[in-house]
């Protein structure tokens, strides 16, 4: 092949594929650089969550069939009435108790290994949750109420323009870099890509020496869970700066007045002290998920 041919092939071969990693910057400095997920990553998602909600309504409905039956259809309208409110509870809160839990997935994300992070680095807040999912009301449900819709003259009409005013907010992520809903852009939320690994082997195995330095229990009580699991893995990338960066600061908020030692060394002590006392606390059953939280 020629030059000139192997110049030519890139531009032939179409659009080079959009790069989807972003910097994530956390609190301590660290830059994860997650990948965003992908329009239909997040709709697979959405898909399986729904059949999700599906299927519990079915399974509500039938023991709501049962009850009716049971008592001899007494009580049609009551039974009614509770049906639609359990309907209601598992549309509205069924996405915002999981988002709301560590893991900031819905099943159906966890299963296409998605998570909702905050755009800004810090903590998901239940603010920004109940903002993300109070949203989708106008984003989706809306839409699909216009779609089943039926009417005719200026009623058909109306139809028509809310169906196109809602598809907007439908196919708005397909329009912007980030893949972002309306309910992402208000709530500063975003959706990345959470993928599944394999453990790698315990930083305690691989650092035998590390543990020389002593903490006081109010200096490791000053970070959680999350921040363990950021430090680990500033270890593993092992970058000269980040390490520098992230001891800087944890000395900065902890007070740190020991001996000077090496910035891998100093963070790999205070790894293994922070780990320790969260451990301890949880057989004790308390579970302290990052900074903020005071448990």
């Amino acid at each position: 092949m020629s030059l000139a041919g192997a110049q030519d092939g890139p531009r032939t071969a179409g659009r080079a594929p959009q790069d989807t990693t972003r910097e994530f910057v956390t609190p301590e400095g660290v830059d994860l650089r997650l990948r965003i997920g992908e329009a239909g990553e997040r709709a697979a998602a959405f898909v399986i969550d729904v059949v999700i909600l599906v299927v519990a309504l079915i399974v509500v409905s039938i023991v709501s069939a049962g009850v009716l039956l049971a008592s001899q259809l007494r009580g049609v309208e009551m039974a009614a009435i509770v049906w639609l409110l359990i309907a209601f509870f598992l549309r509205s809160f069924y996405f915002m108790a999981f988002e709301m839990h560590p893991r900031a997935a819905t099943p159906g994300k966890r299963i296409m290994g998605l998570r909702v992070i905050a755009r800004g680095g810090g903590r998901l807040t239940a603010d920004a949750v109940f903002a993300r999912n109070a949203l989708r009301e106008l984003e989706v449900f809306l839409p699909l109420s216009f779609l089943v819709s039926q009417g005719d003259g200026i009623n058909a009409w109306v139809i028509l323009l809310g169906l196109i005013w809602s598809g907007i907010f439908l196919f708005f992520p397909l329009f912007n870099r980030d893949r972002l809903r309306v309910g992402d852009l208000v709530a500063g939320t975003m959706v990345v890509k959470a993928p599944r690994r394999k453990l790698p082997p315990d930083l305690a195995d691989e650092r035998p020496t590390v543990g020389v330095l002593s903490f006081t229990q109010a200096q490791v009580d000053a970070y959680g869970v999350k921040e363990l699991h950021v430090l680990e893995e500033v270890l593993r990338r092992a970058d000269k700066p980040t390490l520098r960066a992230v001891a800087e600061r944890i000395r900065a908020k902890i007070g740190w007045q020991g001996e000077p030692v090496e910035d891998a060394e100093f963070l790999a002590a205070y790894y293994a002290a922070l780990r320790g006392r969260l451990e301890t606390r949880m057989l004790f059953g308390h579970r302290r998920r990052d900074k903020f939280d005071k448990a």
